[in-house]
């Protein structure tokens, strides 16, 4: 509709002879000044010499009656004009709702293209603390908002299998005497701390690891290799259970010790045009394209992370060619991620502008930033666990046992939501109140309001009110004048890489309909708009299971 209505303003500009400009029509606050608003009276109004009401007065006059599905146009404030549509267009919104189901929302944007998002990358030998929580959330919201706009989307991951953090775990690991049929994940974090405590504490420690390092990319001890395979195996196999209950299915892996070798070999391919050598080191010199210089080879003739980065893309692009790359990771990086990119749009122009960083702030709880150097970490599983089980206890107040699975579903979709309500790139605080309120504003609001119209549907049924779209009542419901913007919030969500426009509206949803429900009989058989109502209560559900799934949120249909 909105494609509708810029249309037709258009037209009308043509039609009066008025100069062509960039206009704005958006939903006004409140939904009785109308359901679409429009500026381009404001925005004519000094190029044409004449006052914005007038401009107004003469669009409007020109528009009127054209548009099928605007019930009248008025001119408000300054200028502006406020379109009203008709009731017939909610009752269709409603129909396609339920008849599109779970395409309801989607577009074709993106058809035909292929996206890749890479999120989360957890290092083996490290914890998943919570710090992977927020990546993870957000990058797997951004993939199933682009698979929404038609999109062929991969998931990956990018994971540091070699390097210092690697080498001071294996160091970890034998002051432990781990052996292979020993380790386990929980030992893995007891060796990183303790080797990267010693590290810091120790000068003849930090010569031991620097040996361990050389060993482990250069694979030189077969007794390391053995270990360290086991413990890369141990934390793999660790970290798929957390997506398992985080919502994530990634499609391929991608590891340092692969992309390492191949960015090494357009680094030295490019000596000279890209790259220079310096002091023993080879460095790109960032500063000609408003960015910083960085090594990319050490003096030690390893790759650094830049070159790692720099071989990734290539790999992603070779591993499948993309129409857009797309990063998450901590706004940190972004400074270090533009000299990356750039250094590899000069040697692989082709991949100019398919190469995109999308920030995510950090997650705190009330002790503060974790450190997983000091082993003082938050654990991702242990913070859902935790929360699952704040959760089980308020759910089974005066109810008795509840199930786990509910609970945990529960648990994930209040930290999600917590994530995915801030703006990517802006630090989040983790409440845990808050984030288990079934009141509004958390992630176990909108699955309580999904599950209660499911259970409302059901009584309706039980009285024999079937769904039925083809008898409205005259007056438009306000939750109507909500529902029908959802294809625009997800578009929007898709294109400005903000999953937070979709929470804000989801949460729109629920609190209009949950006033509808509280003013309206669904399961009252003698009403004669119940079966519309029933249709419009299971439109709402829909919307809000579609939603749910785009934030990477599931929906019970019982709470």
């Amino acid at each position: 509709m909105k494609d509708t209505l810029t249309h037709a303003v258009k037209q009308a500009l043509a039609q009066l002879q008025m100069p062509e400009v960039d206009f704005v029509i958006e939903h006004p606050t409140d939904t009785n000044h109308g359901d679409y608003a429009c500026n381009v009276a404001m925005v004519l109004s000094k190029a044409v010499g004449k006052s914005p009401r007038d401009i107004a007065t003469e669009i409007m006059e020109v528009l009127t009656g054209t548009v099928a599905q605007v019930d009248r146009i008025e001119i408000a404030g300054p200028g502006f004009l406020n379109f009203y549509l008709t009731r017939d267009f909610f009752t269709d919104t409603t129909v396609a709702i339920l008849t599109q189901k779970d395409t309801w929302g989607h577009n074709m944007i993106w058809d035909g293209k292929t996206v890749i998002v890479e999120y989360t990358d957890p290092n083996p030998f490290k914890e998943l603390h919570i710090g992977h929580v927020v990546p993870n959330a957000l990058g797997e919201s951004l993939a199933r908002l682009f698979i929404a706009s038609g999109a062929n989307v991969k998931r990956v991951t990018f994971q540091g299998d070699v390097g210092m953090h690697v080498a001071k775990a294996m160091y970890g690991l034998q002051q432990l005497s781990a052996t292979v049929e020993t380790i386990d994940a929980a030992l893995l974090g007891k060796a990183y701390a303790l080797g990267a405590t010693a590290f810091e504490e120790s000068q003849d420690v930090q010569e031991q690891v620097k040996i361990l390092n050389k060993q482990i990319y250069t694979r030189a001890d077969e007794a390391i290799n053995a270990l360290y395979d086991k413990g890369k195996e141990v934390s793999l196999a660790y970290f798929e259970v957390a997506y398992n209950i985080l919502g994530s299915n990634f499609d391929h892996n991608f590891f340092e010790s692969v992309t390492g070798p191949v960015g090494l070999e357009i680094v030295q391919a490019h000596i000279g045009d890209v790259f220079k050598e310096s002091e023993g080191a080879i460095i790109f010199e960032g500063e000609q394209y408003g960015l910083h210089t960085r090594v990319f080879v050490n003096k030690e003739g390893l790759p650094t992370y830049e070159t790692k980065d720099v071989g990734l893309i290539k790999c992603k692009h070779d591993w499948l060619p993309f129409d857009l790359a797309i990063t998450v990771t901590g706004t940190e990086q972004q400074e270090y991620f533009k000299v990356t990119t750039k250094a590899s749009e000069l040697v692989q122009p082709d991949l100019a502008g398919k190469v995109e960083l999308v920030p995510n702030g950090m997650l705190r709880l009330s002790e503060g930033k974790m450190s997983s150097r000091t082993g003082n970490v938050v654990r991702a599983l242990d913070l859902i666990a935790d929360v699952q089980a704040a959760a089980q206890e308020k759910m089974s107040e005066g109810r008795g046992e509840v199930d786990a699975n509910v609970a945990q579903q529960i648990a994930v979709a209040a930290i999600k939501y917590t994530i995915l309500k801030i703006a990517s790139g802006k630090d989040i605080v983790f409440d845990l109140k808050k984030s288990l309120s079934f009141e509004g504003d958390s992630g176990p609001y909108l699955q309580y309001t999904n599950a209660r119209i499911n259970s409302v549907l059901e009584k309706a049924a039980a009285s024999r009110v079937e769904l039925s779209s083809t008898h409205a009542p005259t007056s438009i419901y306000e939750i109507e004048k909500i529902l029908y913007r959802f294809p625009e919030v997800v578009e929007e969500a898709c294109r400005e890489r903000a999953p937070h426009y979709l929470v804000t509206y989801l949460t729109q949803v629920a609190g209009e309909f949950n006033t509808f429900y509280a003013m309206e009989k669904i399961a009252d058989a003698t009403d004669e708009y119940a079966p519309y109502k029933a249709s419009l209560a299971q439109s709402v559900a829909i919307t809000l299971s579609q939603g749910l799934w785009m934030l990477g949120i599931k929906a019970p249909e019982r709470l």
